[in-house]
């Protein structure tokens, strides 16, 4: 697995974890700089984790979808550039803006990621969306905000599945939101993140031409 620039595998009192150079933030171990990114925490942590081809680079600008409290987009922001993070509930938003305090290319959103034309006066064309919402419609949300991705960029996408439907088979529901999202994007990998997030598949996109 090739890691993006910015991001190591970094030894943790005996334990190794990808990490990042950063400020803690959600009480994960340290090591000097090295900050452990908990993929037990985050799923694009488990992504990375699971050795699934994300194509990161460091120095990317991102659109990260679903940024709660800032939690693994603080990790993103630690090794790319520019970030702007979207989270539709107030009272993450609040912890979001703590993190962004110590990160200078971390911009929050208090926006509804299903609502792009709220922020799209503010979010330039991004290498990146890393979309984690729990809510319905999954792949329509990440088709509605197709329109930020630069050419050639990836969407890394968290499906979770009892979002879309509680009493619905995780993996009938998966299929289901794979096929819409082929409506416009290439998927080019996919993997269940057990057994790190039980009941979410991580998907590796890039926009359709």
């Amino acid at each position: 697995m090739t890691l993006p620039d910015g991001v190591a595998r970094h030894d943790f009192d005996g334990t190794t974890s990808i990490a990042t150079k950063g400020h803690p933030e959600y009480g994960e171990a340290t090591d000097g700089e090295w900050r452990r990114w908990d993929p037990h925490r985050s799923k694009l942590g488990a992504m990375l984790a699971l050795g699934m081809d994300t194509g990161l680079e460091g120095g990317q600008k991102t659109l990260y979808l679903g940024a709660a409290a800032g939690t693994t987009v603080s990790h993103v922001a630690d090794f790319g550039g520019p970030t702007y993070a979207v989270e539709f509930a107030p009272r993450p938003t609040r912890d979001l803006l703590d993190v962004a305090d110590h990160r200078e290319n971390l911009f929050p959103l208090l926006k509804d990621a299903r609502k792009p034309e709220t922020y799209a006066h503010v979010v330039e064309p991004v290498d990146v969306i890393v979309q984690d919402v729990a809510t319905r419609g999954q792949a329509r949300v990440a088709a509605l905000n197709r329109q930020f991705l630069d050419d050639g960029g990836r969407l890394l996408a968290a499906v979770k599945a009892r979002s879309e439907d509680v009493t619905a088979d995780p993996e009938d529901v998966f299929d289901e939101v794979v096929a819409e999202l082929q409506e416009s994007y290439e998927v080019l990998e996919t993997e269940q993140l057990a057994p790190y997030h039980e009941d979410h598949l991580g998907v590796v996109a890039r926009p359709l031409d």
